[in-house]
């Protein structure tokens, strides 16, 4: 009995987004899922904590894990998801010539090609691809192999429930369909 105790796996089936307003301490110090991209996709899944217990993880279909998410397992105890390191492109504007709009025009060309792409303001991210890394250094781009954390956007519908925060001063709900909120307009 003790054996199959041992070999049965723990159970995660509900994610607190960016750690649900947890104090930081108690995530710090609780152990840790560490996953890539792929693995974050998917909303059924094993996998072996920091502390080397098998976890089994069963989330609605259609979550996507982010780094500083928490799992909470079926026993209440918590789990730190954290974005594993991975081979990378990092995309950067040329420095002798290159302007941050060169940026916009990769994303751009990235998006029609339906590309998973991480966005900040100085550079892009995506996973290697030797044909992508040449189109982009034919616009002019610096591209450099990296291994980091890849967090890409998923999409204006992507995101871990209907509640959003905006970043300024308010939670609300999204429709997509919806223009007009708290004086701020939404593409629909």
């Amino acid at each position: 009995m003790a054996a199959d105790l041992a070999t049965t796996p723990l159970l995660a089936t509900r994610v607190l987004p960016r750690g649900g307003g947890l104090a930081p301490a108690l995530l710090t110090r609780a152990p840790a899922l560490v996953l890539d991209w792929a693995q974050r996709q998917r909303s059924r899944f094993e996998a072996t904590d920091t502390l080397g217990r098998r976890v089994g993880v069963v989330l609605p279909r259609g979550t996507v894990l982010r780094g500083s998410d928490a799992l909470v397992l079926t026993n209440g105890d918590l789990l730190r998801v954290e974005a594993a390191p991975e081979p990378l492109l990092r995309v950067t504007p040329c420095p002798q010539h290159g302007t941050p709009g060169d940026l916009l025009r990769a994303a751009y060309h990235l998006g029609n090609r339906h590309v998973a792409l991480q966005i900040a303001a100085d550079h892009l991210q995506l996973e290697r691809d030797h044909v992508l890394a040449d189109m982009l250094r034919g616009l002019h781009l610096d591209v450099t192999e990296v291994e980091a954390p890849f967090e890409p956007e998923t999409g204006a519908y992507g995101h871990h429930g209907s509640t959003h925060r905006h970043g300024h001063g308010h939670d609300h709900e999204h429709d997509p369909i919806a223009s007009v909120d708290n004086g701020h307009r939404h593409a629909p």
